[in-house]
């Protein structure tokens, strides 16, 4: 393993323990950890909105060259190869390509960012790890169950290191939060959690088929899943759909439930049960859930998903958050603040979310930045260049984002199914139930070959 050398902002000098606690934690982000040892060529797969974000933030926080981009659509490409080039320190504009395979192919990529829908992460992932390169992978990180588990079967066996974007494990108030309040035993014993999602982020319209634009390859977008009605797809509008993601609990739930695992320290649940279904959105060409509760059961502890596509939320401050319920206090925790409130007569606790509009000028000139959640991707990508250097697996290492989606995939089939579910991840089947287990995989279309067939 190579020597690492820091480039350690001016303003901030780390000696001893406080250099210790920048590589563990990057100190709270309110140190500036940056890497100088290595330049590391870097390619994206999935040039939209977030994609270009995510990479937007390992530019700002290390040594790297991108290399290539990859999309099918032309204008997303080519809008994102300029705006690469006018970020990037060497002013190159990256190769272009328009299927990821050809991409991969050249091998010369030590880091690869996959920002493309959720049908895609498996095979992407997959290929992008057996060309040699490590991951920043997109939550939730597959469709399906037996996806997930071929991504992680794969990373461990070429000894990759894919950090799944589920960066509430690098959002620094919820570091702190978790530390002070979760850690120090504040709360007491912990035996309930809620969590939840009340934004109004499901496709409810209706529009009729159009012609595909000629800059967009619309069959190979959809890849291996089935070939609907070109109707528009406008951005994460895919995401109203089963055949390309897992609905609002596959994008939200799973973020909250990583938080509240990471926070408590839990793993596979024991047990998932899900009701819901299409209760008012009815005219929606969507098929996803506008109203789902989800429980996942752990020893003495259940953590109850509840979103609505409509409506108010139950507490406005908090329209998407995690609630842990303990003897001594309750803890709300989201992306922009955490709240501890004691039983007992003591002062509630609160902290805000940090920016870093002052550090980062170029975040303000960023389109549809969430400003809130940018020092968390940033620390999410250092901590995976620390995990590759220092081998070892980064804070939301590939496992621990399968158990989360998969938890969460669990919930949407137990739904379905209109039963609890057991899954065993040892024998990677639904326990006593055929019919569940014959659904952890997807039926992939054409010549697609699902990995679970050559991997598992």
């Amino acid at each position: 393993m190579q020597n690492k050398s820091f480039y350690i902002n001016r303003r901030k000098f780390l000696t001893g323990s406080a250099a210790a606690l920048a590589l563990s934690s990057f100190g709270a982000y309110g140190m500036d950890l940056m890497y100088s040892s290595k330049k590391w060529n870097v390619g994206l797969i999935g040039c939209g909105w977030y994609g270009v974000s995510d990479l937007f933030k390992l530019i700002q926080v290390a040594n790297i060259e991108v290399v290539s981009l990859c999309d099918v659509d032309k204008k997303h490409l080519e809008e994102a190869a300029y705006l690469v080039s006018q970020r990037q320190k060497s002013r190159k504009k990256p190769r272009m390509y328009s299927d990821y395979r050809k991409m991969l192919a050249e091998k010369d990529l030590d880091i690869v960012l996959i920002g493309s829908p959720d049908h895609w992460h498996a095979l992407q992932a997959i290929e992008a790890m057996e060309s040699g390169a490590h991951l920043y992978l997109q939550k939730p990180i597959s469709l399906d169950i037996l996806e997930g588990e071929a991504i992680l079967a794969t990373a461990r066996r070429l000894g990759k290191k894919v950090q799944v974007g589920t960066q509430r494990r690098s959002t620094p108030h919820l570091i702190e939060g978790k530390k002070n309040i979760i850690d120090a035993g504040l709360l007491g014993k912990i035996s309930h959690v809620e969590m939840c999602c009340y934004y109004h982020m499901r496709w409810n319209a209706n529009p009729p088929v159009q012609q595909v634009p000629d800059h967009f390859d619309y069959d190979f977008w959809s890849g291996p899943a089935p070939l609907r009605p070109y109707i528009g797809l406008p951005h994460k509008k895919w995401r109203a759909f089963t055949e390309y993601g897992n609905g609002i609990v596959g994008d939200m739930c799973v973020h909250m439930l990583d938080a509240v695992r990471w926070m408590l320290g839990l793993g596979w649940p024991k047990k998932v049960s899900s009701t819901g279904g299409i209760y008012v959105q009815k005219d929606s060409v969507a098929n996803t859930s506008d109203t789902q509760t989800a429980i996942f059961e752990f020893d003495e502890l259940n953590c109850v998903w509840q979103h609505r596509s409509w409506g108010n939320p139950t507490d406005p401050d908090y329209p998407w958050a995690f609630f842990i319920y303990g003897e001594k206090g309750t803890f709300k925790g989201s992306v922009f603040q955490y709240e501890f409130i004691p039983h007992d007569s003591g002062k509630t606790i609160k902290k805000e979310a940090v920016y870093e509009r002052e550090k980062y000028p170029e975040d303000l000139k960023e389109k549809d930045i969430e400003l809130h959640t940018a020092p968390a991707t940033r620390g999410h990508m250092l901590d995976l260049l620390d995990a590759i250097e220092s081998d070892r697996f980064p804070v939301a290492d590939v496992e621990q984002g399968h158990i989360s989606t998969a938890s969460c995939i669990l919930a949407n089939l137990a739904m379905g199914l209109e039963r609890p579910l057991v899954y065993n991840p040892q024998k990677r089947i639904i326990v006593d139930d055929t019919e569940a287990s014959s659904l952890l995989k997807h039926q992939y279309r054409g010549t697609w070959q699902h990995p679970s067939e050559t991997i598992l």
